[in-house]
């Protein structure tokens, strides 16, 4: 008998047919490292204010084009298992702070290239992985004395304006004056007095108007929806009364099946006419307790409307669920699943409410004055040529007002433009070469691994690297005579016609890092680097489900197996 066993693979009878298993032996290491390199090499170019942008056709065909790496991943389906550590990293960080999501893959895939040459060299993982988490704690510790400047009041314009203007300017180059301006005045508008810290992201609006150009983007204190209202009465001057319904405002239908046994012409008139009657008195009774805006989470019936219009109430559908827990939080409202008259405790009120036209386009806007108690909202009305366009400005302004919640838990600013940088090469390299051991090689690879910003800018910017480089670094060498802090702002001038001016004093340019943004994407990046090298055997299951309908149209029916 055991002369007909045929060969198999190995561990085939471990595991249910169709699993892969790549192991150790295999270069399962190299192989994870290989992968991650190919993704942050693919936003390497994206870092920095001259980053280049990707066009990204989606799953649905749809056409996005940004140098923005959130949403790169976002809209790329990444399916390998290490790779996908990176961008769980990354998205953290977009989440928490907003910016330096880019930082963390390409600092990542640097690591991981370098950790490659040093698996060659014969250092095993866990050694550089050691290595690497040594240098992070002290990188990390080095970073709070490259402190520079800090947010001193965030009620000020001005310095809001050091943190907001670098992060745009990183995305949207060129036009980062104005939106800059446009955000902070829009925090200023809702930023409760009291206290700061408790800013909500979601009170920062923005609505993307086609036409025009971006300087004629403007703030509106409340809320702006991009369709007018549905009733006759298109706008309310004076302080009002809100009733917001979650239910389709129209005839009640009942759950159950019913028939209706008419005898005569006469039953059959009165019957609408009850339906008519009923409807009536609900407007009434909502027009009686004072409403004077009705907005609808569903949608609105011809007849139920017309009664709206004669009772010269007005009526505003608002279809997105978010937007109608924003409007609610405007007006202090609480959304009722039930047709009728509501509670006094239950309605909103606000101020004004307008139907304005901007551009080709009719829109609603709810305004607040200064002083009213309810949560306030400020809405960025954005205009521009093309919808892809609006799309990246909207993603630099999200940017821009999740750094100011990074502003709040931590105020210190760091120098920008590769200053940092530079400086910690020099820092952590240093820090090597006093660690005794094969650790020393780990160390000096994570030091050389932060030259990938400072090289990536000037890249992008077109200068010439080899000569750019040294010269930051030789900036930062202090000298015998000198503190080891005047160096220490010298950056990178993207804007330089020639070598002379390449380099930059960022203090006077204005260029500021935020100190809680960065120190939280170098240690989200090392985690990532040290959870992808302590892999050393990668087992993927059969993917569940039938058989998949092949992508590419095949001539005959792809279910037969013929």
């Amino acid at each position: 008998m055991s002369s007909l066993k045929l060969p198999s693979a190995p561990n085939s009878g471990l595991f249910k047919q169709g699993y892969q298993t790549q192991s150790n032996a295999d270069g399962a290491i190299n192989r994870n490292i290989q992968a991650c390199r190919e993704i942050s090499s693919m936003v390497a170019t994206s870092i920095g204010p001259c980053g280049k942008n990707k066009i990204i056709v989606n799953h649905l065909q749809k056409i996005i084009i940004t140098n923005d790496a959130a949403t790169m991943l976002r809209e790329l389906d990444v399916v390998h298992p290490a790779v996908k550590v990176l961008v769980m990293a990354s998205d953290q960080q977009e989440r928490e702070m907003g910016d330096n999501s880019n930082y963390v893959l390409v600092f990542a895939g640097e690591l991981l290239s370098l950790a490659e040459k040093l698996v060659i060299l014969g250092l095993t993982p866990t050694e550089i992985i050691q290595g690497y988490t040594l240098a992070n704690k002290f990188a990390l510790k080095e970073l709070e004395s490259l402190v520079v400047d800090q947010v001193d009041d965030v009620t000020v314009k001005s310095e809001l304006l050091k943190i907001v203007k670098p992060i745009i300017s990183s995305k949207q180059f060129g036009s980062a004056e104005i939106i800059s301006e446009l955000v902070t005045e829009a925090v200023l508008n809702v930023l409760p007095r009291g206290n700061p810290q408790a800013f909500n992201v979601d009170s920062v609006r923005v609505v993307k108007i086609m036409g025009s150009s971006l300087e004629s983007s403007f703030v509106l204190r409340g809320m702006v929806f991009p369709r007018p209202p549905d009733s006759h009465v298109k706008s309310v001057k004076q302080k009002s009364k809100v009733a917001v319904f979650t239910c389709p405002i129209d005839i009640t239908t009942t759950e159950t099946k019913g028939t209706v046994l008419l005898h005569n012409a006469q039953e059959m008139l009165d019957f609408s006419k009850g339906e008519e009657q009923q409807l009536d008195t609900l407007v009434k009774e909502i027009h009686d307790s004072g409403v004077r805006v009705i907005i609808a989470g569903a949608g609105v019936g011809e007849l139920a409307l017309h009664y709206l219009d004669r009772y010269g109430l007005l009526v505003i559908k608002v279809p997105s669920k978010f937007d109608l827990r924003r409007v609610c939080r405007v007006c202090g409202a609480t959304p009722s699943p039930r047709l009728g008259a509501l509670s006094p405790e239950e309605l909103g009120e606000i101020d004004v409410v307008e139907t304005t036209e901007i551009g080709s386009d009719q829109v609603t806007v709810f305004k607040q004055d200064k002083n009213t108690s309810s949560s306030l909202t400020s809405t960025i009305v954005i205009r521009g040529a093309t919808q892809n366009n609006l799309d990246d400005i909207e993603r630099a302004i999200d940017d821009g007002v999740s750094a100011i919640k990074g502003v709040l838990k931590d105020s210190r600013l760091l120098p920008g433009a590769g200053a940092v940088e530079a400086e910690l090469v020099r820092r952590v390299t240093a820090y090597g070469e006093k660690t005794p051991g094969l650790l020393q090689l780990a160390i000096k690879k994570f030091a050389e691994a932060f030259e990938f910003l400072p090289r990536t800018i000037a890249d992008t910017a077109g200068l010439d690297t080899n000569e750019v480089i040294p010269k930051l670094y030789a900036a930062h060498t202090p000298a015998e005579e000198q503190s080891s802090s005047e160096g220490l702002s010298i950056g990178i001038n993207i804007e330089a016609e020639s070598l002379e001016d390449s380099l930059v004093d960022i203090s006077n340019e204005g260029i500021y890092d935020l100190f809680i943004s960065k120190k939280n994407a170098i240690d989200l990046a090392t985690e990532a680097v040290n959870t992808v090298l302590s892999v050393d055997q990668i087992i993927v299951a059969k993917r569940a489900g039938g058989p998949v309908m092949p992508q590419q149209p095949r001539p005959g029916n792809w279910d037969q197996a013929d």
